[in-house]
């Protein structure tokens, strides 16, 4: 049996002034422009229909909707006719009845006649229409239909039956509206006219981006996935959220038995309504990937093959080793890493084992290596660690500016809502050594391109800062009642200077003076303006100098504290936001509460029942230089070696696990119960959709280890977790599974003054009182470029791959981005004598490797750009060590390289290649 169909209205929601109309002798009060349809459906009504949905604009093209209107002529589509006071509407009469049973005549005379084989079956709007308007027999016999047209089954996750569609434009629509691509168009005129992707052959070599919407759109089997082809109609669903980036998009996961079916877009997601990327949507295949590991696994070296083993015996040998280890070499010779990856009840659990079970505070978490900055630098200026606004607020902006970030690949469904808004009229500042799509990409434009220099991002920002403190652009009352006066004075002066005016660093940044003076008053005038960041600010020396500098424009400029303004980190994995705010660095407890803190520390103390130190732990760098053997290598791989006994919980035998003693096998986000938290603060539900395949989900691992180490853990479920969470931690105070059920999802502070949540931060005062003014030094970089590597490389991301590709590389998402490959401009090309699909080596001071090089006018010259979806690529191995100075992070986005044509792979790609080869033969044929 088919799922239940969410209501379907017809048409969006309005919110005009309430109007009252008649339906079928009802009276039903509504905002104004709402349609007669939505009116309708609100008064418990349904009218027919095939060409609307409540996502979409009404389009009117099917024509079987028609009311009858009291006093008007003819037979209006109720998607397109607004209601007005007063008016009479009707929905069903035999005039009614009959004009639809024509158009269904129609429609099924040039529709295939099998819906008892079709995929839709039960799950068909065609079909329910049909039996809505009572359609008993088709009278034509057309001479000529579309029965016979061959399918498009190009791309891998769904497939285009063109005899089944009813040229609705639902698919069209969506791709323009929903997602902005604009990749589809109606081909053809009259009877010929048909849905095609645009400036192509088929869906896999279109401009689509296979978020999914024209297949969410379409009411018939015509654009389908092949998961539901293949296994037929889901049974039930269960609605979680995707462990891909930090929107944190809602879906409804449709499971059949114990397998998921499709993975469909939550109309009520409060961070998606209901659009997702290519990855959420259909890259979840990875779940079940013959690569996963199920068992338990230990050995005495990394040259010995994996023994596989039970639970008890697996975790009973982690424990004692840590516990030898510590006895040999300290308290402090152990610690832990958490992972973004994890839900906020798993990571709170491993900063506690640390804390409590191993007594110590090394704790660190890949946050570490993207978005420490992040934290820093807004802590300090505005008093929280975390963005200020929605995503919901960029459809308030009317300036925006993007920097270091690329959303539609990134972020692609928040990618989407940002376009939605420029096409409405939003002006665009995007500040990227690259040309990504936003600067120019259908209907989409950015006024202006500051396309600088790799490493000069405080620089660029200052500058901005000159003009708008020199042109008397501040917003002085915003300032004098919001911010401390001294610093902001002091910064005043400072940004003042000639040597911060765009004449003095357009030599430096690269980027026109009259450009920066431009954007610098478009930002500082043209209404509510927001500013949109990513890694390519933080993943620099001066990441945390970088985001002050923003929070200073903000600050300036009063764009803080309402709608359609604000300072967004995007962050890049689903739950960065939220292993931070459960305490894991080495010098925060949860809640960004220092170790040292005399009033949170004691909190703790009582609730774990310890003693907590007051000094912080290691960092991951730290910890990383402390197990190195030999005190000259720098490499990650050296330090691992190195260590006595690693201990990895994964999905898949990961880079890190390849160095590992013990492997406890993880379980992907729908093996799951618990919760993560977004860019924009949004705590969202993860919850189990199937059993979890190794037999425990990963927070009763973690409680399994602590009791073995002899600290007690005695949770029975993740809410259990929460629970605690939320009595320790101010900002999570009123956070409960109840109230995420009731809610759907919670933006965090949500506490006694804010018991549904916060969505806009720092409206009337900053967290910290008084917002705080930075001076931001421009310091070059260590890294600079010379006659022996004039270059220099930056990295980010792509739509179809995701971070270090352990999941999109274990699904077709590999169709789209098979390797990593080098971007070049064609006068750094031409030098090189290298041409499109080249090998080519890329030399830094700290090592080499091998891409496959793609000739384009994206890159500026002299600068270089790839991914690191890839681990064979080796991105990693030639970046630098080069950090910032206040966080750590790891500056991957400033490298001096040279490039030249080359035949073979790098001595380090080969000698990886071998190493995993070994890794793998060293794992058991036959899992317990």
């Amino acid at each position: 049996m088919a799922l239940y169909r969410e209501l379907d209205y017809g048409t969006p929601a309005r919110t005009g002034a309430p109007v009252t109309v008649e339906i079928d002798g009802n009276a039903i009060t509504v905002p104004a422009g709402t349609s007669v349809m939505r009116a309708a459906q609100e008064a418990g009504i349904s009218v027919p229909k095939l060409c609307a949905s409540d996502s979409l604009e009404p389009f009117g093209s099917c024509r079987l909707c028609t009311v009858e209107i009291e006093g008007r002529r003819g037979f209006p589509a109720s998607c397109t006719t607004p209601v007005e006071p007063g008016m009479k509407v009707r929905t069903q009469s035999p005039k009614l009845a009959e004009l639809r049973r024509g158009t269904m005549e129609l429609y099924i005379s040039d529709h295939p006649l099998d819906c008892l084989t079709c995929s839709a079956n039960g799950n068909c709007e065609l079909q329910d229409m049909a039996g809505v308007v009572g359609l008993r027999e088709v009278r034509y016999d057309p001479v000529k239909t579309h029965l016979a047209e061959a399918k498009d089954e190009s791309n891998p996750y769904f497939t285009y039956d063109p005899a089944k569609c009813i040229v609705c434009n639902r698919c069209v629509r969506a791709c323009e509206e929903v997602q902005g691509t604009f990749a589809l168009t109606i081909d053809g005129r009259g009877f010929d006219s048909r849905v095609a992707a645009s400036q192509a052959e088929d869906f896999l070599d279109s401009e689509c981006v296979s978020c999914g919407a024209c297949v969410n759109a379409c009411p018939t089997a015509t654009l389908t996935e092949k998961s539901l082809i293949e296994m037929g109609q889901a049974e039930r669903s269960v609605t979680t959220t995707c462990a891909y980036c930090g929107v944190g998009c809602s879906f409804k996961a449709e499971v059949k038995g114990n397998e998921v079916v499709r993975m469909v877009p939550n109309k009520n997601g409060h961070a998606n309504h209901g659009h997702a990327c290519v990855k959420g949507r259909f890259a979840w295949g990875y779940a079940t990937h013959p690569d996963r590991i199920k068992t338990p696994m230990i050995r005495d070296s990394i040259s010995e093959p994996w023994r596989p083993v039970s639970w008890d015996e697996a975790i009973g040998y982690a424990a004692r080793r840590f516990k030898e280890i510590q006895a040999q070499y300290g308290q402090n010779s152990v610690g832990g890493l958490t992972s973004s990856r994890c839900t906020n009840e798993e990571t709170y659990l491993v900063q506690k084992l640390v804390r409590a079970a191993f007594g110590n505070n090394n704790v660190d978490t890949c946050a570490r290596v993207c978005h420490s900055p992040t934290g820093y630098g807004l802590k300090v200026t505005l008093g929280e660690s975390a963005g200020t606004q929605d995503f919901d607020s960029v459809l308030s902006a009317d300036v925006v500016l993007v920097i270091g970030a690329n959303p539609t690949d990134g972020h692609p469904v928040f990618g989407s809502q940002l376009k939605r808004r420029l096409r409405e009229g939003a002006r665009l500042i995007v500040a990227d050594p690259r040309g990504i799509d936003l600067v120019r990409s259908p209907h989409v434009k950015a006024d202006h391109h500051l396309q600088l220099r790799p490493g000069s991002n405080v620089a660029l920002l200052n500058s901005l800062a000159h003009v708008i403190v020199t042109e008397n652009l501040v917003n002085e009352a915003f300032v004098a009642e919001r911010c401390e006066a001294e610093p902001f004075e002091q910064w005043r002066a400072f940004v003042s200077e000639q040597r911060n005016s765009p004449e003095a660093m357009q030599e430096l940044t690269g980027v026109p003076a009259a450009e920066v003076r431009a954007a610098a008053r478009l930002y500082a005038t043209g209404g509510n303006a927001a500013i949109y960041y990513g890694l390519g600010v933080t993943e620099h020396s001066q990441g945390s100098s970088t985001v002050m500098a923003i929070a200073n424009l903000a600050m300036a400029t009063g764009n803080i504290g309402r709608p359609g303004v604000g300072v967004n980190p995007l962050r890049g994995q689903n739950n960065v936001q939220g292993s931070c705010d459960m305490g894991s660095f080495p010098h925060e407890l949860p809640g960004y509460r220092h170790v040292s803190d005399p009033v949170a520390r004691p909190q703790f103390e009582q609730a774990w029942g310890v003693t907590l130190l007051d000094e912080p732990g290691l960092r991951i760098p730290n910890m990383l230089a402390a197990a190195q053997s030999d005190p000259d290598t720098q490499h990650v791989t050296g330090a691992l070696m190195a260590m006595e006994c690693v201990v990895v919980q994964d999905l898949f035998l990961n880079e890190t696990a390849k160095f590992a003693h013990v492997f406890l096998p993880g379980a992907s986000f729908l093996e799951k119960n618990g919760t993560f938290t977004n860019a924009e603060r949004r705590i969202s539900p993860v919850r189990k959709v199937m059993p979890a395949l190794a037999g425990k989900e990963d927070w009763e691992v973690t409680v399994a280890l602590s009791n073995a180490l002899g600290y007690p853990m005695n949770y029975t479920h993740p809410s259990q977790i929460m629970d605690e969470i939320a009595r320790l931690t101010p900002t999570f105070t009123g956070v409960s599974y109840a109230k995420l059920d009731r809610m759907g999802s919670i933006q965090w502070p949500c506490n006694d003054e804010a018991p549904e949540g916060t969505p806009i931060m720092h409206e009337d005062a900053f967290v910290r009182g008084k917002g705080r003014f930075m001076l931001t030094e421009f310091i070059a970089t260590d890294e600079r470029t010379s006659r022996k590597r004039p270059l220099v490389l930056t990295t980010g991301r792509i739509l179809s791959q995701y971070n270090v590709g352990a999941q999109t590389r274990r699904t077709a998402n590999k169709a789209w981005h098979a390797e990593d490959i080098l971007e070049l401009h064609p006068v750094d090309a031409e030098d090189r004598g290298i041409n499109d699909g080249d090998w080519v080596g890329i030399n830094s001071r700290s090592g080499e490797t091998v891409l496959r090089a793609k000739v384009t006018q994206r890159m500026q010259p002299g600068v270089v750009y790839t991914t690191f979806h890839h681990p064979e690529s080796g991105a990693n191995v030639i970046t630098t060590d080069n950090s910032d100075w206040a966080t750590n992070c790891p500056e991957y986005k400033v490298t001096a390289v040279q490039v030249r044509k080359v035949e073979v792979p790098s001595k380090w790609q080969q000698e990886f290649d071998a190493f995993t080869r070994e890794q793998v033969n060293l794992l058991p044929v036959v899992q317990l």
